[in-house]
């Protein structure tokens, strides 16, 4: 059995940013233990609900939310819980999401000893407007001091989130952020376009008028500027959307762009194992009875699984290629391709392929398949291809 990575969600905000669709609540501090513990009962569940050995993991990523509001304490019991019912060695890859003023140095020195060893700062911004657009709860100021904590607490593996293409914002405002990051001198960055999500605060904001649609030319521009910065700084570009120093490319992150198995843990967490994919129940409230109440269960899926599907043949192969050509680097390796599903890369795309790379949107060196550079701002029209003209049998 290949190794598995685990993503603990952590559901808890201080406050929604405007731009945030994801599983997260403010204002239910009260559940927190609770939830704590039904998440540590959620991984002993996986892990003797898995037919066969001990499974082993290799990555280790808390996620949120606002993981960085957890007491060390409570970081360190669903550590040593993931230890326990799984076979995570001392060298693997333990991630937390952190935001700035949620931390001091004491937390982050306690987190370090217990073996957390990649930090991933919510900065998004050095401008003070953007900051306030997104509503986040700190200035930049305090990101810097976050950063700087995080060093003297040990931390050699920092990634810092930005956020690229939101209403307002300008070049030399964007190249300003970039400056001021990249003198930090991080091991990895992360830079997201804005999208509009449904339901959003910032979605009523823009239909109110109040701010303008973001302009998708200002983004492509942001985004190549940050390209030619990044890589004059010493920063790969190894993913779409991620950068980093050599070696400290994000082990957890690559285990979804691999398309390898990952189990999600907790309120709205999704995950993939043995040919099934499945998605807990979303308020945190109706997560912590469904666990309190189960006894023993075969896992997958989670038994506060709200919904379940089967990962078929086909589907698994389009989505190794669609999640694979993300990874700018390497591309899809084709013998592992073949390796893993007994069939070549061009048996079955080789049409598709061919027809990009005549567009000059993929490279195919016999090797591998990849994005060229030109596809990189359009690479979800390159994706479809995949989806509706694949010569697929199940």
């Amino acid at each position: 059995m290949l190794p598995v990575s685990l993503y603990l969600h952590i559901p808890f905000c201080k406050s929604r940013c405007s731009y945030c669709d994801f599983n997260t609540y403010a204002g239910l501090d009260h559940l927190t233990e609770d939830y704590i513990a039904a998440l540590g009962r959620e991984i002993e569940l996986a892990g003797r609900g898995i037919e066969g050995e001990k499974p082993h993991a290799h990555t280790l990523y808390l996620g949120g939310g606002t993981p960085s509001l957890l007491t060390p304490q409570q970081v360190e019991l669903l550590i040593a819980a993931s230890r326990r019912h799984f076979d995570l060695p001392a060298g693997a890859e333990i991630s937390i999401e952190a935001n700035p003023g949620t931390v001091d140095l004491d937390k982050l020195r306690r987190l370090r000893e217990m073996g957390v060893n990649r930090l991933s700062l919510g900065v998004q911004s050095a401008q003070a407007a953007d900051l306030k657009l997104f509503g986040r709860i700190h200035s930049f100021e305090e990101a810097i001091d976050a950063f700087k904590l995080a060093r003297r607490a040990g931390y050699e593996n920092i990634s810092i989130d930005l956020i690229y293409g939101a209403p307002g914002q300008t070049l030399p405002g964007w190249r300003d952020t970039l400056k001021r990051i990249l003198d930090w001198q991080p091991e990895h960055i992360s830079l997201y376009s804005l999208s509009i999500e449904e339901g959003t605060p910032l979605e009523a904001q823009i239909e109110q008028g109040t701010v303008d649609v973001p302009d998708p030319d200002l983004a492509a521009d942001m985004y190549d500027q940050a390209r030619e910065a990044l890589s004059k700084a010493g920063l790969q570009q190894y993913e779409l959307s991620n950068w980093a120093r050599s070696g400290r490319e994000c082990r957890h992150n690559r285990q979804y762009w691999l398309n390898e198995s990952y189990l999600g843990f907790g309120a709205g967490a999704y995950g993939t194992f043995d040919g099934l994919r499945y998605w807990n129940v979303g308020p945190v409230g109706e997560y912590i009875e469904r666990i309190r109440q189960t006894k023993e269960s075969r896992f997958p899926p989670s038994p506060a699984a709200e919904g379940s599907e089967t990962v078929n043949h086909k589907m698994a192969m389009t989505e190794t290629m669609i999640l694979g050509l993300r990874l700018t680097g390497e591309g899809v390796y084709k013998e592992r391709f073949a390796r893993r599903f007994g069939r070549t890369v061009d048996q079955v795309f080789g049409d598709v392929i061919t027809r990009l790379v005549e567009q000059e949107l993929l490279a195919d060196d016999g090797q591998s398949v990849r994005l060229t550079e030109r596809a990189y701002l359009i690479s979800n029209r390159v994706f479809v291809h995949f989806v509706e003209d694949g010569s697929l049998t199940a």
